[in-house]
């Protein structure tokens, strides 16, 4: 007797290295994901064993859009060998430097961003969350003020006294 047959769009192996995540808007089940690129996930396992792990985790702070980009960059980035802690020092200081494949991955909307950040940072994906910092930093770099305000609907909340003040304190962090 052959097993039933599972739902494409689901369905997703589960090796040794995969697990199947469930969104947060999804409670039925959600797309697989390799568990090396996520430190959270990988703690999990090795916490309870994956022996008794069950094959599904939910997690709850991320919905299925975001996952499944979450997933695609990790599916993308399966093979890459791990950072070292020089090379993220170097790395951070660059914030231009981010791959040709990378930057079209992080061309959505604000809002699809700043959302892919915050599941990098919960799932601990540090390549993905630097990817997206980097992003973000050069969204911001060159621009005035005023201009960063507007690009993420900022209101300044600053009397022309105080924003005196702070100009004059940090003067000397002005582009020359």
């Amino acid at each position: 007797m052959s097993p039933p047959a599972k739902d494409e769009t689901n369905a997703t192996s589960t090796g040794k290295n995969e697990v199947r995540l469930i969104p947060s808007d999804e409670p039925q089940g959600g797309p697989g994901i390799s568990v090396e690129r996520s430190i959270l996930i990988k703690n999990m396992l090795e916490d309870v064993g994956e022996g008794s792990m069950e094959e599904e985790i939910p997690i709850p702070n991320v919905n299925r859009a975001v996952l499944e980009k979450v997933i695609a960059w990790c599916t993308k980035h399966q093979g890459d060998p791990p950072s070292t802690g020089d090379e993220d020092n170097d790395s951070r200081r660059k914030t231009t430097d981010i791959d040709e494949w990378d930057q079209k991955f992080m061309q959505v909307d604000q809002e699809m961003l700043f959302e892919i950040i915050l599941a990098a940072n919960y799932l601990d994906i540090k390549a993905l969350l630097d990817i997206g910092c980097k992003t973000v930093a050069n969204m911001i770099k060159g621009k005035s003020p005023e201009d960063i305000r507007k690009t993420f609907n900022i209101q300044n909340d600053f009397t022309p006294e105080e924003e005196a003040q702070i100009r004059a304190e940090n003067e000397w962090a002005e582009d020359r």
